[in-house]
């Protein structure tokens, strides 16, 4: 009973992390987006930098996390992470500067690889080394309820606080957001064995399998990240949707909550490539359901569609890096998450640059299901990998010494 209790909170100092980090530093900015354009003076090409320049910090974190490989050195950058996710939230209301808001916004990015990998490298350490299954649903469902709480305070705040008044009041929920995410997370234990004396082994994949692997990730950065950051901006400028895109977002987040849990006991059933590319397809119709079905159905459906599967790709992508470097997850993870990162890079600044050219964000969702098309196919191209280099192993395996 106690093992479950300190279990729980190990993943609850999870969810608070990402609550503070995925949720109220990285993601009130995309329903506040619209807001800032109409009070703040913020025009469509800077959205798309502002929300570049955070991957940049992201990106920036997952470099770091993937040469780090002390367990008390990851403990410590996540721990200050997670108190530079306070700060970054509120410099965003104390300038109109729009070189400040840049500087939010990259360390703001710091912050999220420090709870998405840092962090979840060390709860998946934890939770392998006291022989608990090695799953992230619970942990990873802090992201979709940051969406929808983010969401939901916009969605009130806007009544009666401007742009400004609701930052500093993201503020306050970081604040407290900040104890748990804290306290509740163990000093890290550098022992190679488990708590029953089991050893802990890495077994990397092949430099193929783990290049394509990449690649994949990369076509999933590029169709999470501008669903994610412009899909409030895209639907509120459908005819007919105006106001409904804090909505769609709120939406999104309610999907992602419990997706995480779901897709885990998916892949209990199919094994994780088979769920990944399963939640490929699903998602290229929750990109593109907003501009071919139209109407609040379609916005809402897509926005479903889209919650229910990006979240539950980050999460058994990073949970199957986890498996295959147990003693240290955070390194292949900062590897994939480069990749992924470098996608949240050029996928709002290539949307922010259609924005400006045409006037509006909704070509780049054409973008994002044209990506997730690609990423598809890779993972087929995977699974052929995957089973030739379990045929390659085998054979070893059977060989004479």
């Amino acid at each position: 009973m106690k093992d479950q209790i300190q279990r729980m909170k190990v993943l609850g100092a999870g969810i608070f992390s990402l609550l503070l980090a995925m949720g109220v530093a990285r993601f009130a900015y995309t329903p506040l987006l619209p807001v800032m354009q109409a009070q703040a003076g913020l025009g469509l090409a800077e959205g798309g930098w502002l929300a570049a320049i955070n991957y940049g910090g992201y990106l920036c974190g997952a470099l770091i996390a993937s040469l780090i490989s002390d367990l008390v050195l990851k403990d410590r950058l996540y721990r200050i992470g997670m108190v530079v996710a306070v700060l970054s939230t509120l410099m965003m209301g104390l300038s109109t500067d729009f070189t400040v808001w840049a500087v939010s916004r990259f360390v703001a990015g710091l912050s999220t690889s420090a709870a998405m990998l840092l962090g979840t490298g060390l709860i998946l350490n934890w939770l392998i080394r006291h022989d608990h299954r090695s799953e992230l649903g619970i942990h990873f469902s802090g992201i979709g309820l940051g969406i929808a709480g983010c969401s939901l305070a916009v969605a009130l705040m806007s009544t009666w606080l401007d742009w400004r008044g609701q930052w500093l009041a993201f503020t306050a929920i970081a604040c407290v957001l900040l104890v748990p995410a804290l306290a509740w997370l163990p000093a890290p234990d550098r022992s190679t064995t488990t708590k029953t004396g089991q050893a802990m082994e890495d077994r990397p994949p092949s430099a193929l399998f783990l290049r394509l692997f990449m690649a994949a990730y990369f076509c999933a950065g590029v169709g999470y990240v501008i669903s994610a950051t412009f899909i409030v901006a895209i639907v509120d400028r459908l005819p007919g949707l105006a106001g409904h895109g804090t909505l769609s977002f709120l939406v999104i987040g309610l999907g992602a909550a419990p997706a995480c849990i779901v897709w885990d006991l998916i892949a209990r059933r199919t094994g994780e490539l088979n769920a990944l590319i399963l939640a490929a397809v699903l998602q290229i119709g929750g990109i593109v359901l907003p501009l071919t079905v139209g109407g609040l159905v379609g916005a809402i459906g897509g926005a479903l569609l889209f919650g229910s599967t990006f979240i539950g790709m980050v999460s058994l992508v990073l949970t199957m890096a986890g498996r295959y470097f147990p003693t240290r997850p955070a390194k292949m993870m900062g590897k994939m998450t480069l990749s992924y990162g470098a996608a949240q890079i050029i996928g709002p600044a290539v949307t922010g640059w259609l924005g400006g050219v045409f006037g509006s964000y909704a070509g780049g969702l054409y973008l994002a299901a044209a990506a997730m098309v690609l990423g598809t196919a890779l993972l087929l191209v995977l699974k052929a990998v995957e089973r030739r280099d379990l045929r390659a192993l085998a054979a070893a395996g059977s060989a004479p010494a």
